[in-house]
């Protein structure tokens, strides 16, 4: 269920300040991450960065599935054998997941690491799947079957072949982890962006805020609105770059884990809160669940505010963000 990058982040011109900023971009959890810091001088951003970099090499040794050695892989392996013992980290981030499978009635969930790939989207497929594969595809998929033991601190995936995985969760959590560590550190500004996972915090040195555009999907290459932000997470999914259209009905990349089917109907969501983990959960969750479920699921959680467009190009946002007249 990973989600494309759509943002496109607007840095004005710094000018003349007693405060610099400093951006590096490099790949971390097989993603691509740009880091910005703004601090005294540049010695001192540089050095937070590589400080961030550290962290988030941290965080995805402990989660990645896709390293032999990492927890979530111990977890995997042991599928259907016995359950195994996690850092409370690990675990507070399952259960935080397994919340979102609970509240989305599985339109989240962390165990599509099982699924199948039947579905493929780089131009190859000539017709839709049977049925019966589709089925089939998410046969070891279903959060009800990972256990959790909170007093033993423990994970068990309960079949014999499931698997768990953060994906672009585990990038929001990273990104969040970073914002706090560095606010902890008394770096009063800077953007962690773990591809498309975005935590900020704090203003630009000349004191303008951090402003984020959002990609027109029917027009990739112009923006519709501009989003300022401060000490704030966003967070945006969208179908418009990889789909396939069958009997002209158009299916995203985005899975529901629970049908094995493409999401339909929503070209995008954008979800802005405290939080890049939480807002990464909503937008995944909100096109599966597709507009009338997705909007009335996140209207329960004032601090996250949304944007969502549907594939005929109506948009639908919060009233909190003051966005008027929006039109593609």
């Amino acid at each position: 269920m990973k989600k494309v990058l759509v943002l496109l982040l607007i840095l004005s011109c710094f000018g003349a300040s007693a405060q610099v900023a400093r951006k590096r971009t490099v790949k971390l959890m097989g993603s691509r991450f740009d880091i910005t810091i703004v601090a005294a001088d540049s010695l001192a951003a540089e050095q937070h960065i590589d400080t961030v970099i550290a962290e988030v090499t941290r965080i995805e040794n402990l989660i990645s599935d896709w390293k032999a050695d990492s927890q979530i892989s111990k977890v995997n392996a042991n599928a259907g054998i016995g359950p195994v013992r996690v850092d409370p980290e690990v675990f507070a981030l399952t259960e935080r997941a397994l919340h979102f499978s609970n509240i989305t009635k599985g339109a989240f969930d962390i165990s599509f690491a099982a699924m199948d790939r039947i579905w493929k989207f780089d131009g190859s497929m000539t017709e839709m799947p049977s049925p019966e594969a589709i089925k089939k595809s998410v046969e070891k998929v279903g959060y009800q079957n990972i256990i959790l033991d909170k007093k033993h601190g423990t994970i068990f995936l309960r079949r014999k072949g499931m698997k768990i995985g953060f994906g672009a969760l585990g990038e929001g959590y990273a990104a969040d982890r970073c914002r706090d560590m560095m606010l902890a550190r008394g770096i009063k500004a800077g953007i962690v962006n773990g591809s498309g996972d975005m935590s900020t915090w704090g203003k630009q040195p000349d004191g303008s805020d951090w402003t984020i555009g959002i990609t027109n999907p029917l027009h990739r290459d112009t923006l519709f609105a501009l989003v300022p932000l401060y000490q704030s997470a966003v967070v945006t999914s969208g179908s418009y770059e990889k789909f396939v259209v069958f009997n002209g009905k158009r299916y995203a990349h985005i899975i529901n884990p629970s049908t094995g089917y493409p999401a339909t109907g929503v070209s995008s969501v954008t979800v802005f809160g405290p939080s890049a983990e939480t807002a990464n959960g909503f937008s995944t969750s909100l096109m599966v669940l597709g507009k009338d479920a997705g909007l009335k699921l996140i209207k329960k959680y004032p601090n996250y505010t949304y944007i969502l467009i549907t594939d005929s190009g109506q948009i639908y946002s919060s009233r909190k963000l003051g966005l008027k007249n929006l039109t593609l």
